[in-house]
């Protein structure tokens, strides 16, 4: 008889311990741990060797001198966004997280990025929906591909059998959480299952040279489910967000050994599944007939890409005691130190105002250079007087006032004067930078919040 073995695991952070313990040492959690049987014997010696898989058979210890260093071979989908989030495209042997809200569309993004492969094998494997359920889905996107295989199982080890007669290109595995390997016996799901099942698709990943992407879930906190270690596994980790109320989804990285963690991809979600958005800043900046108080247009940039996107204040008289912050898209940190910065150095009482801010097109907004548009916004708002139409703004406001340099200036100026902006603001301190360029958008270098108080009212 083959000997069972259990052990605690932390359901928040994935902690391994020998007995139950009441608190978790790792991330701090109470009553988070759970039993789990791991270990079922004698089957662990059935594992999947993939030497004969392609003919590729590697000798294990290599000098680095003998490395040949070379390009990782990629597939270039027909998605330029996806490309563009993965570095250039899907690395061969990479093994991809995608984790999102439910109905948020990840399904559908793959699905359609694995039939607009022509030329290669893909294998969609699927252990939440039924084979007739995803071509209702494929028939909705209306593309049609004889490479493209689909796989209704749960089972590991028959997963791979199917593999090795297939032999994919691609492998799409939704998702990871539903997965079950024989060699643990704890039900699917749980810590030790998704640690498990991403270790065996890492390993088939990485002896055969075929690109693997496994779609997860989320928690409530909008973390990645299952045990933090599956994000070390991984080389690269993509997290798909927005509104559901909202017709745009964002494609942001979070690790990437490939390429840069600061790009981002923004899809419109349509009945024909995903359209990539290639002019973003036109979309998110909204075409008004009236000229309306507490908008400001900042000029950012997220990863490669700028981005002009529409910043939204309302500021009010307070009727309790205690004035409310609310924010959507931005810092509720940051703005409370815009605040402070305004009232010190400019002398509005925004200690007695409620203050409302808003990032247009459900984005949230983490470079430093939307602080000008969203003190500009604010300043608007509590004046009560609408901003010219035509003026953008960028650079990052520090705490004694001062309006600081941002980088890549030249590519926002290009940004705004592409998009018909005719003034930009931006920090004296970019004055290095402004003093090569050569465009017809005026650019007014200034270096203080009063000077931009004096300047717009």
């Amino acid at each position: 008889m083959s000997k069972t073995k259990s052990s605690f695991f932390c359901q928040q952070c994935g902690h391994e311990s020998a007995k139950w313990l009441g608190k978790c040492p790792s991330c701090n959690q109470w009553n988070s741990f759970v039993e789990e049987v791991i270990v079922k014997g004698s089957d662990k010696n059935q594992k999947d060797d993939w030497t004969a898989y392609n003919g590729i058979s590697k000798l294990k210890t290599v000098s680095i001198n003998d490395v040949i260093s070379a390009e990782e071979k990629r597939i270039v989908t027909a998605d330029a966004e996806l490309n563009r989030v993965l570095g250039g495209g899907i690395v061969l042997g990479s093994i991809v997280l995608v984790a999102g809200e439910p109905g948020i569309g990840k399904s559908t993004l793959f699905l359609q990025n694995g039939l607009q492969l022509k030329n290669c094998i893909t294998l969609y494997i699927s252990g939440e929906e039924s084979e007739q359920q995803i071509k209702m889905r494929a028939d909705r996107l209306g593309i049609l591909n004889e490479h493209f295989y689909l796989l209704t199982e749960t089972d590991t080890q028959t997963i791979f059998k199917e593999i090795k007669k297939l032999k994919p290109n691609l492998v799409i595995v939704d998702s990871i959480q539903t997965l079950q390997s024989p060699f643990v016996e704890s039900s699917p799901g749980s810590i030790s299952q998704i640690r498990e099942c991403a270790a065996e698709f890492q390993k088939f990943a990485k002896d055969t040279n075929t690109p693997v992407f496994l779609i997860g879930h989320i928690t409530k906190e909008g973390n990645i489910a299952g045990p933090k270690i599956l994000e070390h596994m991984v080389d690269t980790v993509l997290q798909f967000e927005g509104d559901r109320h909202y017709a745009y989804r964002i494609l942001r990285t979070l690790k990437n050994r490939f390429g840069s963690t600061a790009e981002l991809g923004i899809y419109e979600m349509t009945g024909q599944g995903m359209r990539a958005v290639s002019n973003p800043s036109e979309i998110l900046i909204t075409q008004k007939e009236d000229q309306l108080s507490g908008i400001a247009i900042a000029a950012t940039i997220e990863g490669m890409r700028p981005l002009l996107i529409e910043t939204q204040a309302l500021v009010t008289q307070s009727v309790y005691g205690t004035p409310q912050r609310t924010v959507s898209g931005f810092d509720l940190r940051r703005l409370q130190l815009l605040l402070a910065v305004l009232e010190k150095r400019g002398g509005f009482h925004f200690g007695v105002k409620d203050v409302f801010i808003n990032i247009a097109g459900g984005i949230k907004a983490e470079d430093p250079s939307i602080d000008l548009a969203i003190v500009s916004a604010l300043l608007s708002s509590y004046e009560d007087v609408a901003l010219p139409q035509h003026i953008c703004f960028a650079g990052e406001v520090g705490l004694s006032g001062e309006i600081r340099a941002v980088n890549r200036i030249e590519q926002r100026i290009a940004e705004a004067e592409k998009l018909g902006f005719e003034k930009i603001i931006v920090s004296k301190y970019n004055s290095k930078s402004l003093a090569k360029l050569k465009s017809s958008i005026e650019v007014i270098a200034l270096g203080k919040v009063e000077e931009l108080y004096q300047l717009l009212f």
